[in-house]
């Protein structure tokens, strides 16, 4: 049966693979798109759509409670992936954070429950949310521990969601995914920052000795898992998705480096930002217990993305040049 959909933030990096990965798997539904345009979203992303009867696209802020109410008639599924989501800028400035990922989850939230039609909401949330972990790996009732003012904010969203099925029975489902990387991730992000600061033969900058260890999630792996608990997935429940690929950000450059064929002369040991989580690891062992396996390594994933930038300059120059200098070779400065 055809579906109608509402992804928010689908002009953005993992919003915009997940309108493609719709679209290979259900040619016939219906999507509309809601996206505010902010620095990291970009119509780019959603140019192959256009002209599609079955596709629309909608330039307006999920926190815009008029707007929300007219664009989510007879949708059958809301996927929210709008966020701000950048660490070091909530720290500087943590207003815009709160207002789009709880206010705005909110504004989502209250109208889905109106829809009589609404199989399904799913609110994309982030690992960040436990904080950090130095043995073992969070499972999903693990302690909500977030340490900065980004991961409180999307906790917010998170348990928001929960409340809403809880008390007006709202098919909602929370997911906590890994660090996700792959084709099109706005190059302020450390794997397209990288790559594409060696693209330049400038050099890339580390936080700290790059000893923090994350887990590294393909787009598409991403993509994969939240299409899967759409009906798979049970009301209320969250679900972590990870690759199970820790690597630590040290490692992780050094990778890039050898396909970018570079030594470690390009290295930048920078100033660690403040509160910086250490480690973070999943258990994502309840959502393959429902069928879903992640398909890619990190080693392919990397190559397949490095080639995509340096075939794609087209694409991340434009952005990269609005940047501050300062995510280019450390967003806090020299190492002191």
């Amino acid at each position: 049966m055809k579906k109608t959909y509402l992804i928010t933030g689908g002009a953005g990096f993992i919003g915009s693979h997940f309108v493609r990965y719709l679209y290979e798997r259900e040619d016939g539904a219906e999507i509309r798109v809601l996206d505010k345009l902010t620095y990291s979203s970009n119509l780019k992303n959603l140019k192959e759509f256009e002209g599609r009867d079955n596709f629309e696209f909608i330039k307006g802020d999920i926190c815009d409670q008029a707007l929300v109410k007219k664009v989510m008639g007879g949708v059958d599924v809301v996927i929210n992936f709008a966020a701000e989501a950048a660490v070091d800028r909530s720290i500087e400035s943590s207003y815009g954070f709160l207002q789009t990922d709880v206010i705005g989850a909110y504004v989502l939230l209250e109208e889905s429950r109106k829809q009589k039609k609404l199989k399904r909401f799913i609110q994309v949330s982030t690992d960040e949310v436990y904080g950090q972990i130095m043995e073992g790996s969070f499972t999903e009732s693990s302690e909500l521990k977030p340490r900065n003012p980004y991961s409180a904010a999307k906790l917010g969203g998170d348990r928001l969601a929960y409340s809403f099925f809880s008390t007006y029975h709202l098919p909602a489902i929370i997911t906590r995914a890994a660090n996700t990387y792959g084709p099109q991730a706005y190059p302020e992000k450390v794997i397209p920052l990288f790559i594409t600061n060696l693209i330049d033969g400038h050099k890339v900058p580390i936080f700290g000795e790059g000893k923090q260890i994350r887990d590294w999630l393909h787009v598409e792996d991403h993509c994969s898992a939240i299409y899967h608990l759409i009906d798979r997935g049970v009301n209320g429940e969250v679900y972590n998705i990870a690759a199970d690929q820790e690597y630590t950000n040290i490692d992780l450059t050094r990778r890039i480096l050898k396909l970018m064929n570079k030594d470690e002369s390009f290295i930048s040991f920078v100033q660690d930002r403040p509160g910086h989580d250490f480690r973070y690891s999943l258990d994502c062992s309840k959502l393959k217990s429902i069928g879903w396996q992640s398909k890619y390594d990190l080693p392919e994933g990397l190559k397949e993305t490095v080639e995509w930038y340096q075939a794609h300059e087209d694409w991340w120059r434009p952005l990269k040049e609005k940047m501050e200098k300062r995510y280019l070779t450390g967003f806090w400065g020299a190492k002191k």
